[in-house]
C-alpha cells in the first residue's frame, strides 16, 4: 500500500461515523474497500486499518465521536487513500465547525502513513454544541445507524438468517413515525442519548387480530391488507433508494429547507406505478399465502412486502428515473407544497350521517388499526374529517401531504421549489392509491416582506383560476358549470357564510428544545394555501402551479373569502353572489381579462429572483402558453355548447404544447 499521495488527492484517517462505507458514500459520493483489486469501480477507494497514537476517542453526548489528545491512548480507524479534492470539500462542509482538519501520522500494517484527520476543536469542546452540529447529514445518518443497531439487538438477537433480517426491517417500518420523530427532534434539539433512544423504540407493535373478531370490519379487511402490502412495498423501495443513492439525490435537490425524501418518494412511486403486472402479482401472492382468516398479523404482511421489495429492487430503474428527473427539473425560489384529498364518497366523505357507503374502506374508519398513519408517514398521510382532530376511528378524506412531519403540531417542510416535481408527485400519488381523487390544495410560502401586506384577488382573476382548476360538469339544465362551486364543496355557512378559496396560515419546520410532541416551534413560516382545485387523474397541474406562483409574487393575495371579509364589505358580498351565478352558468373569459391575468403572472415570474426571472425564459413562455390554451378551450366549450363532461386540458395536450416550443404571447 503506497503512502505517497498523488497530486491533489488526500489520505484521510476516519474514526467515527465515516468508518461506515455507506455513510461515507452518502456524504461525498465515494465509497471505500479494505480489499482493493484492479477491478474495483472508479468511485471505490482503497483503505486499510490504521491506528492514531496519542489520542483518545470520546463521546460526551453519547452520539458523536471526538479525537482529543491523550499520550496514553490510541484510536483505531481506517486510512482511506487518495480521496479526491471534490470529496474532501464536501466532507469539510459536513464535518462542520466543531472539528479541525489536521495532519497526523497513523500506523498501518505497511508502515507509517501521513494523513488528514478531523480532530476535536478545543474551543468548540468547551462551548455548548451549536445548531450547525445537529443539522449535518453525517450525524443524521449516524443516528439512523444507531436505530438499526437497536433492531439488530432487540429482534431475534444474534440470528443471522434472512428471515430475521426481514423481520427487523418490518418492525422498523411499523414504528416508522417514531424514527421520524427521533430524527426531527434530534435535528432541532439536543442529542439523543442511548437511554432515550431505547425507551422510544422499545414499544409493542400494532396488531390487527381484534379486527378479525369484529363483524363490521370483515367486508373491508382484504382491501386494507392490499393497501398495507402495497404501501409497505413502496416504503421499502424508498428506503433502499435513499440509502443507495443519497449522494445523487442530494445533488439533485441540495437545499435542506425542503423535505429531503421528496425525490426518493417520487422515484419509488414511479417504480410501483409503472409495474402494474408485477405489483398485482405480489398482491395476489400475498393474499393467497396469507388469507385474511386471522392466522396472520400485521407484521406478517409487512414482512412479505419487505421481502418482495428486496427481491425485485432494480437500481437500474432508479438510475433511469433519476435521469428523467434530472432532465426535467425546473427549480424555483418559492417553497411549495401540496395536499391531495382522496375519497370514494367525494364531498360526502365528511357527512355526519353518510347517505352513501364506501364499500372499499368504509371511509377509512380502520386507518389507524392497520397502522396506515405510520406506514404513510413519508407522504404525510392521515384521515381528515374536517373536525381538526386526526384521532382514530373517524371517517373522512384520505389526505396526503409530502413534507408533513407532524399532524397535531403542524410540523412540516415544503415539498419542493420545483413546479414540475410537485405536479409529478400529485400525479403519481393519485395513480398509486386505489381511491377516487377528490380535491387538491396547493401551498406557497410567503416572503417576509409579504406578511401583513396581502391583498384580495380581483373577481375576474378568481374566475380564471376556477377555469384552470375548479373542475367542470354538466348541470341539470344541460349547461356547463364549475363543479367545486355548484356542488357547494368549498362554501360553508355553519360559522357565517364563507368561500374557502384561499387561506393564509402558519407552518413550523422543527420542534422547540423543550416542546412536547403536540407543540410547535417558534419562528413559524407563513403560507398561502389555495383550496379551490378539483383533483383529476388526467390533469397536468404544472401550468396552474406556475399561475398561482406568479400571482403570489406579483399581487400577494391573501384570504378569499372569510366570514369577516364578507361581513365587512358590501362589494365583496356582491362579488360573491355574482361569482356563484357565474359558476352555475359561466360566460366566456374576455380577451381583456385573460390578457391582464397573463400579464400579472408574467410580472411575478419575471421578478422571482429580485427583479429578474429565476426560471428559464422558455419555461415561463411555455407555462403562459399552456394557461392561455386552457382558457381558450374553456371559452370554446362555452360558445359551442358542451356535449359531455369537460375535464382540464389533459397532460398529453400540455406536453404537446411543451414539445411545440416557445410561443408569442
Amino acid at each position: 500500500m503506497q503512502n505517497l499521495t498523488p497530486k491533489n488527492t488526500t489520505h484521510l484517517f476516519v474514526y467515527g461515523s465515516l468508518r461506515e462505507p455507506s455513510i461515507f458514500e452518502s456524504v461525498c459520493g465515494f465509497s471505500f474497500t479494505l480489499k482493493p483489486s484492479e477491478s474495483i469501480p472508479w468511485n471505490v477507494l482503497a483503505a486499510e486499518l490504521a491506528m492514531l497514537p496519542n489520542h483518545r476517542r470520546v463521546s460526551p453526548d453519547n452520539v458523536y465521536f471526538y479525537a482529543i489528545p491523550d499520550p496514553s491512548a490510541k484510536i483505531q480507524g481506517f486510512v482511506i487513500y487518495d480521496v479526491p479534492p471534490s470529496a474532501m470539500a464536501v466532507i469539510d462542509k459536513y464535518e462542520g465547525q466543531h472539528y479541525d482538519r489536521e495532519t497526523v501520522r497513523v500506523n498501518t500494517a505497511n508502515g507509517v502513513v501521513e494523513a488528514q484527520a478531523y480532530l476535536a476543536s478545543p474551543k468548540s469542546m468547551k462551548n455548548r454544541f451549536g445548531d450547525r452540529f445537529h443539522v449535518n447529514l453525517i450525524h443524521e445518518l449516524w443516528l439512523r445507524k444507531r436505530i438499526e443497531k437497536f433492531f439488530d439487538t432487540h429482534t431475534r438477537p444474534g440470528e443471522k438468517s434472512p428471515d430475521a433480517h426481514i423481520e427487523r426491517m418490518a418492525r422498523r417500518e411499523l414504528i416508522g413515525t417514531t424514527e421520524r420523530d427521533l430524527v426531527v427532534s434530534h435535528l432541532g434539539q439536543d442529542a439523543v442519548s442511548d437511554y432515550y433512544l431505547e425507551q422510544e423504540l422499545d414499544r409493542s407493535l400494532p396488531s390487527i387480530q381484534p379486527l378479525f373478531q369484529t363483524p363490521q370490519a370483515a367486508p373491508y379487511l382484504e382491501n386494507y391488507l392490499v393497501l398495507v402490502i402495497k404501501q409497505a412495498l413502496l416504503n421499502h423501495y424508498e428506503a433502499m433508494i435513499l440509502e443507495r443513492f443519497r449522494f445523487e439525490l442530494d445533488r439533485l435537490a441540495p437545499n435542506p429547507r425542503y423535505f429531503n425524501r421528496c425525490l426518493s418518494v417520487l422515484i419509488a412511486l414511479r417504480m410501483v406505478n409503472s409495474n402494474h403486472a408485477s405489483v398485482d402479482m405480489i398482491l395476489r401472492r400475498a393474499l393467497e399465502t396469507m388469507p385474511s382468516n386471522g392466522r396472520y398479523d400485521l407484521i406478517d404482511y409487512v414482512k412479505f412486502s419487505v421481502s418482495a421489495a428486496e427481491n425485485t429492487f432494480d437500481p437500474r430503474v432508479v438510475q433511469g428515473d433519476m435521469h428523467i428527473i434530472r432532465n426535467n427539473l425546473q427549480p424555483g425560489l418559492m417553497p411549495m407544497g401540496a395536499e391531495v384529498e382522496l375519497s370514494n364518497l367525494g364531498f360526502r366523505a365528511v357527512d355526519k350521517v353518510p347517505a352513501h357507503q364506501d364499500i372499499a374502506f368504509d371511509g377509512f374508519r380502520y386507518f389507524h388499526e392497520f397502522a396506515l398513519d405510520v406506514l404513510t408517514w413519508r407522504l404525510g398521510g392521515y384521515v381528515d374529517d374536517h373536525s381538526g382532530d386526526p384521532g382514530p376511528g373517524k371517517r373522512g378524506f384520505f389526505e396526503l401531504a409530502p413534507g408533513r412531519l407532524n399532524t397535531l403540531g403542524e410540523i412540516s417542510k415544503p415539498a419542493t421549489p420545483d413546479p414540475w416535481v410537485l405536479n409529478q408527485l400529485i400525479h403519481e400519488i393519485v395513480r398509486f392509491y386505489p381511491v377516487n381523487p377528490h380535491s387538491l390544495h396547493l401551498s406557497f410560502q410567503l416572503r417576509q416582506t409579504q406578511i401583513g401586506k396581502q391583498t384580495i384577488l380581483p373577481m375576474s382573476f378568481v374566475k380564471c383560476l376556477f377555469v384552470l382548476g375548479g373542475g367542470t360538469q354538466i348541470t341539470a339544465s344541460g349547461r356547463m358549470g364549475v363543479s367545486r362551486m355548484i356542488q357547494n364543496e368549498i362554501q360553508r355557512s355553519d360559522c357565517g357564510e364563507e368561500l374557502i378559496f384561499a387561506r393564509t396560515s402558519k407552518r413550523h419546520f422543527k420542534m422547540t428544545p423543550d416542546a412536547a410532541p403536540n407543540q410547535t416551534a417558534k419562528n413559524p413560516t407563513y403560507i398561502n394555501q389555495y383550496k379551490f382545485m378539483r383533483l383529476e387523474g388526467r390533469a397536468n397541474y404544472e401550468p396552474l402551479i406556475m399561475a398561482l406562483k406568479g400571482l403570489q409574487l406579483s399581487m400577494n393575495p391573501g384570504n378569499y373569502l372569510t366570514p369577516e371579509q364578507l361581513a365587512a364589505s358590501r362589494r365583496l358580498r356582491s362579488e360573491y353572489r355574482e361569482l356563484r351565478e357565474w359558476a352555475a352558468a359561466p360566460e366566456p373569459i374576455s380577451r381583456r381579462t385573460k390578457g391582464r391575468f397573463l400579464d400579472a403572472i408574467y410580472d411575478g415570474l419575471m421578478n422571482e429572483a429580485h427583479r429578474r426571472p429565476y426560471h428559464k425564459l422558455h419555461y415561463i413562455d411555455w407555462a403562459l402558453g399552456a394557461i392561455d390554451l386552457q382558457i381558450r378551450m374553456f371559452n370554446k366549450k362555452i360558445e359551442h355548447g358542451p356535449d359531455g363532461p369537460v375535464p382540464l386540458v389533459t397532460a398529453d395536450e400540455i406536453e404537446a404544447l411543451r414539445r411545440k416550443g416557445p410561443t408569442s404571447q
